[in-house]
């Protein structure tokens, strides 16, 4: 194979590296939950340990790769990659746990922060297309790591979480040799200053306060945290400065995306991370096969469908029609009970939804923004992680344990005053009083509760939780209403059109 052929083949398979760790995660939540006793807010905490630490290396690194090379930042995700593997198969704390997924989720943002530029520039004529190729890896990953995973059986979970050394060993050996190319900002002459400004402070504000809660969160695990005063101060220091220095708000319909991306990336990897601990109780182990299923559907669209699709409907267009196709998969997941044909409907459109979600947007802004670099591409993926990370996996994870708490009191209120732990309260906005109050389910003392007593409480817990997908539903609807919003704007402009760099003279 040619020597872009080959760069392109080792960074989609990198990125399916990325996907086996997150999937194997996945689906030991609830094995995890039950050996460690963890309420269904611990492993949304941990769920999102998988997240948003990829997010705060792939925003860092994509300020420096330029300058110091995109070859030894692969080196550096391959070294993490292994590193996090020897500590997640060793173990025995809920701290441990945390502390393996944390530098799992460091080296994919490495990696990410690496290919994505890459791709775009190898395939700068054609990026949509490629760099939904490239991000076919992370569904590809989670197909064949999901049917090695059923595969195992009963073996112990700590060799399926090391499965994914496999393809981390051919990615590091594909690399060795390869001839990375030169940024198109960097060769455009673009100035590391012009592309800061298209971030702007607006941009550095969102990352800033994520950034604050990620480290919250961090120091939470550890039975600690940070005081509302200190969350904002995190937030406004590093934005006033960046203000001050830089001068510009950055590019209004960039920052509009990030928000966008934060319900995208909750609507897929929030959804993803959570949709078999949820149908489990239905289908059992056969809800494992609901993610891979709609994971091979994204692949195969991801492959095959992107052009021709995005030549048909406009990048933009495309978003807001699948945003609007994955959320009526959601809503039927929700109702099809424990019906084959229902839930076949519902995951096939779930899946053919959210295919195109990521690699689109990630294409979109770098068209639109490719002054900015390896930075305006990486940020939004960053957002996406950081956000989904820190706020919207562990909140879908306060959503289940309020779901679970007042369904065990409306099911058998005598019980639910001895196997509940005690009341707290999830923020959606720190200072403010928004969140979700809840007392998680104690899986100890309700594991000593008679069986007959237990029984239906778990059939109202089996119902509840796949009704919950409904409630998920609502944040590809807003989604569908962002593009759309975006997608008339550039109707009025004359029609969607990509930003040629080369041909402005980096202007």
């Amino acid at each position: 194979m040619d020597k872009n052929t080959r760069l392109l083949a080792a960074s989609v398979i990198a990125v399916l590296t990325t996907a086996f760790g997150f999937i194997v995660r996945a689906f030991l939540l609830t094995t995890w939950g039950t050996e460690m006793n963890l309420s269904a807010t611990q492993l949304g905490v941990l769920n999102g340990a998988g997240l948003f630490p990829f997010a705060l290396s792939i925003i860092f690194v994509s300020l420096f790769v330029d300058k110091i090379g995109y070859g030894r930042a692969m080196a550096l995700a391959w070294v993490g990659h292994v590193a996090s593997a020897i500590i997640t198969m060793t173990a025995h704390s809920y701290a441990q746990l945390y502390l393996g997924t944390f530098l799992f989720a460091l080296a994919n943002g490495v990696v990410e922060a690496v290919t994505n530029p890459v791709v775009a520039t190898l395939y700068a004529k054609d990026k949509i297309r490629y760099l939904n190729i490239l991000h076919s890896g992370w569904a590809g990953g989670q197909v064949i790591a999901g049917l090695l995973f059923i595969a195992l059986g009963t073996i112990a979970w700590q060799w399926k979480i090391g499965i994914f050394l496999v393809p981390a060993v051919v990615y590091g050996v594909m690399m060795l040799g390869c001839k990375f190319p030169v940024n198109e900002r960097v060769t455009a002459g673009v100035s590391y200053t012009d592309m800061l400004k298209e971030f702007g402070w607006a941009g550095c504000l969102l990352i800033s306060y994520f950034t604050a809660l990620a480290v919250d969160s961090v120091m939470g695990v550890f039975g600690s945290s940070l005081s509302n005063a200190v969350v904002w101060t995190i937030t406004l220091i590093p934005t006033i400065i960046f203000a001050i220095k830089i001068k510009s708000f950055g590019r209004p319909m960039f920052v509009f995306m990030l928000v966008i991306m934060m319900l995208l990336a909750t609507t897929e990897l929030g959804t993803d991370g959570w949709v078999t601990n949820l149908l489990t109780p239905i289908l059992g182990s056969n809800g494992t096969y609901v993610l891979i299923y709609t994971s091979l559907l994204m692949v195969i669209l991801r492959v095959f469908g992107a052009g021709p699709l995005v030549r048909k409907f406009g990048p933009l267009g495309l978003l807001a029609v699948c945003s609007l196709i994955a959320a009526v998969g959601l809503i039927v997941l929700a109702n099809a009970g424990t019906g084959a044909g229902m839930i076949f409907i519902g995951a096939t459109l779930y899946g053919v939804g959210k295919s195109f979600f990521w690699p689109t947007t990630l294409g979109t802004v770098s068209e639109q923004f490719p002054r900015g670099g390896a930075l305006t591409l990486n940020a939004m993926g960053g957002m996406g992680m950081i956000a989904v990370g820190v706020l919207g996996g562990p909140f879908l994870g306060a959503l289940q344990d309020k779901k679970v708490d007042v369904t065990v009191m409306a099911t058998n209120p005598a019980i639910h005053k001895t196997v509940m732990k005690p009341e707290t309260t999830f923020p959606l906005i720190r200072g403010l009083n928004i969140g979700v109050t809840s007392q998680a389910l104690d899986e100890a003392a309700y594991a000593k509760v008679d069986a007959k007593v237990k029984a239906p409480i778990d059939a109202e817990l089996a119902t509840a939780k796949q009704k919950l997908l409904v409630q998920f539903a609502y944040l590809p609807i807003l989604m569908a209403i962002g593009f759309g919003i975006l997608a008339f704007y550039f109707k009025s402009k004359g029609g969607y059109k990509p930003v040629d760099i080369a041909a402005s003279g980096g202007h």
